[in-house]
């Protein structure tokens, strides 16, 4: 399949390669043209500029933001370049809003949509091994099912309307972000108790929370490991105001997303925004006296 792919960061370089590997025809183009090297050394074709990634069967995209989406066009007038039958695979974790009015925006020129976001962090996405989420119209989405089920180890379609992929996606989001403030406030209290954290977070995750979320984000927040940064704490805090824009609209209460969100600007107000988004695991040994970082290297100890 001829693929175009926009967006090559960490995650979205990571996925376009595994679409090399299964053998698609694959044009990229990205903001920074230095991300495209590797994989243009793969095989892939650089485009000159974003509208010669939409000359495929199939866009895949993945902006970090609705403002890089926008900024490029992809919103709307870069659409005029669409190929016919063209569907836009849009990755990104975005507002309901914006899916509901980008999507919109395709329909009235042609161009299928589908909301696509993924789970898993980049080592996941260069395995293959991510949870795809999925929503658009029948035949744009049997369109795009094969190369959705090439980049992960599991697809699920979630409906009909696009926002409502981006809706899971914001609450499976809420989810993990609860669950390392959890694990950060259980390791504080056994650790100023003079328990041995790693101690702890061994025999909870290897029992009662034997899965992949407290595994992984455990053991980050044991080890302090919170960069270089996987999913950025900016990210992090986009999505969670994302659940309380949808709680709102929905009438939904959420408190602890909007505890949540304070956690998230607190640690970006002491300098951490270039860490994790894990490290608000360590806020609440932070807050006790007990700092999870070296003391040589706070959060506001930038490189210069």
């Amino acid at each position: 399949m001829r693929i175009g792919f926009i967006g090559l960061g960490t995650m979205g370089g990571a996925v376009a390669a595994n679409l090399l590997h299964a053998g698609h025809q694959v044009t990229v183009w990205n903001r920074s043209p230095a991300k495209a090297e590797p994989l243009v050394a793969q095989g892939a074709v650089l485009a000159a500029d974003a509208a010669g990634a939409l000359r495929g069967d199939l866009l895949l995209s993945m902006l970090a933001t609705e403002h890089a989406i926008a900024e490029i066009g992809l919103d709307g007038a870069l659409l005029a370049h669409a190929s016919k039958d063209l569907v836009h695979v849009n990755l990104a974790t975005v507002s309901t809003e914006f899916a509901r009015r980008i999507a919109g925006n395709h329909a009235a020129r042609g161009v299928g949509y589908v909301a696509s976001p993924v789970f898993g962090r980049a080592e996941a996405a260069a395995a293959g091994k991510l949870t795809v989420v999925a929503a658009g119209d029948e035949a744009s989405v049997a369109k795009a099912r094969p190369v959705l089920e090439a980049i992960g180890q599991r697809l699920v379609v979630v409906g009909s309307s696009p926002e409502q992929a981006n809706l899971f996606k914001i609450a499976g989001n809420f989810m993990l972000a609860s669950v390392i403030e959890m694990m950060g406030e259980a390791l504080a209290l056994v650790r100023k108790g003079g328990i041995d954290g790693n101690l702890f977070y061994q025999v909870m995750s290897g029992s009662l929370f034997a899965a992949p979320v407290f595994q992984g984000y455990g053991a980050l927040i044991v080890a302090e490991k919170f960069e270089p940064a996987g999913f950025s704490l900016r990210l992090g805090l986009k999505d969670v105001s994302l659940a309380l824009t949808s709680s709102a609209e929905l009438t939904v209460p959420m408190p602890l997303a909007s505890l949540l969100r304070d956690r998230f600007i607190t640690l970006m107000a002491h300098g951490g925004e270039h860490l994790d988004w894990s490290a608000i695991g360590g806020l609440a040994a932070d807050d006790a006296g007990e700092p999870p970082w070296p003391e040589a290297d706070p959060p506001n100890a930038r490189s210069s």
